[in-house]
């Protein structure tokens, strides 16, 4: 057995970390995350400017974003069990520095598969990171500092993902596409940088043996629960619906009569910021009125989005897109809190497998979404998202002998 740690003595005497790193330790894990989505989705809003690049069609562009996704919803689970055997500490290091460096190279990516592949690697580094940032937090901060650092995280999260979208946009409008994806890079490493010298190192870390039985005896029993499987279903499939229709609204907006530019489309990626308000809201509401309840007027909204992007006039479309994501992070949050609290003791592998689900359903859905757009424009896509989500609405009815247990 082996510890990251300086001297066991030391551990004994200062079980936590203390205020300043913890403060470390926050600022570290927020540029991560911020760092990690950034990357993950620098393509999405490039996708208009890769089918003319390369010559290819809508639905291919989109393998950009779901070949990034799909390896980090594969490699979650064995990335996690590497940070059991080896550490915490190096592995988040060492992926993130790698999903820099990959990042920065499909900027100058030849051809499209070459793309594909650096966009693979993106994702596969990228997995490692919260494999193992939430076992950090679990073991090196005082109990009543993890509830803060988690949501310092993920906050951190969703904002990477929307300022790398909308810096990736406005860079290629006046550049090209290859300079906004080696802006993200270059934002990558000097986070990636930032989180070296930041975090403190891990202390109370025991390594562990790579053992396949219990986690396929682990999978048996989790898959058994009542619940938690079809709360896997529904982060695969809100997840799909919310991938596919801003991977494919950018190209309804790009064509006439709209004609949107790079820059303009990669601001509707500012409606980001309703997921931090909805996800407040819905656990208030949740709390007065019942979590599946919420979920289900949530998941309503997301269909009158999905409803009001077939209308022609430009606010119409963006109001039914801010309504979509507004209902969308508040059923995910939902959805993920009620994941927590029916996993008992195996938190880490329920929530790798419900992070799974969630990549697995944006890589799937959201790629497959382009084949109605080639057939039947727009009409054909939201026709395609509301089935997803009348799906959500049927587990969640499924799901009310549960309570909200």
């Amino acid at each position: 057995m082996r510890a990251e740690t300086p001297s066991a003595g030391q551990a004994a005497v200062s079980p936590w970390l203390d205020a300043a790193a913890t403060r470390r330790a926050n600022w570290a894990l927020a540029l991560a995350g911020f760092a990690c989505f950034m990357l993950l989705y620098g393509t999405q809003p490039l996708l208009p400017q890769l089918t003319g690049a390369f010559a290819i069609s809508a639905v291919t562009a989109s393998l950009s974003v779901s070949a990034g996704t799909v390896a980090m919803a594969f490699l979650l689970i064995p990335w996690s069990l590497v940070s059991d055997r080896y550490g915490r500490v190096a592995l988040m290091r060492a992926c993130l520095f790698g999903a820099a460096i990959f990042g920065s190279a499909s900027a100058f990516a030849p051809d499209f598969p070459t793309l594909l592949l650096s966009r693979v690697c993106v994702g596969a580094c990228i997995a490692g990171v919260p494999a193992a940032a939430m076992a950090y937090l679990g073991e090196e901060l005082a109990p009543d500092q993890r509830a803060r650092a988690m949501g310092l995280y993920i906050a951190a999260n969703a904002l990477g993902g929307m300022s790398g979208r909308f810096l990736a946009a406005a860079i290629s409008e006046y550049l090209s596409w290859h300079h906004g994806l080696a802006a993200l890079g270059l934002l990558g490493l000097l986070a990636a940088a930032g989180f070296l010298r930041l975090l403190p190192r891990g202390r109370h870390f025991v390594a562990q043996p790579l053992q396949l039985r219990p986690l396929i005896a682990d999978v048996r029993s989790i898959y058994a629960d009542a619940g938690l499987p079809w709360l896997f279903w529904t982060s695969f499939l809100i997840m799909g619906a919310f991938v596919g229709i801003y991977n494919y609204l950018g190209f309804r907006l790009s064509l006439p009569p709209y004609a949107l530019g790079p820059a303009a489309i990669g601001a509707i990626f500012l409606l980001y910021v309703l997921g931090s308000l909805s996800s407040v809201l819905a656990a208030g509401a949740a709390a007065r009125h019942g979590r599946q309840r919420v979920i289900l007027a949530m998941s309503l909204c997301m269909a009158a989005g999905i409803g009001l992007t077939c209308l022609a006039p430009l606010p119409l479309i963006i109001g039914g897109l801010a309504l979509f994501t507004f209902g969308y992070f508040a059923v995910h949050s939902l959805a993920s809190a009620w994941v927590g609290r029916r996993a008992g003791t195996r938190r880490g592998l329920v929530s790798a497998l419900y992070l799974s689900s969630y990549y697995l359903g944006g890589s799937i859905i959201g790629y497959a979404a382009g084949w109605p757009w080639e057939h039947f424009a727009w009409p054909g896509v939201a026709g395609a998202l509301l089935l997803p989500v009348a799906l959500v609405i049927a587990i969640t009815l499924h799901l009310r002998k549960l309570g909200d247990a």
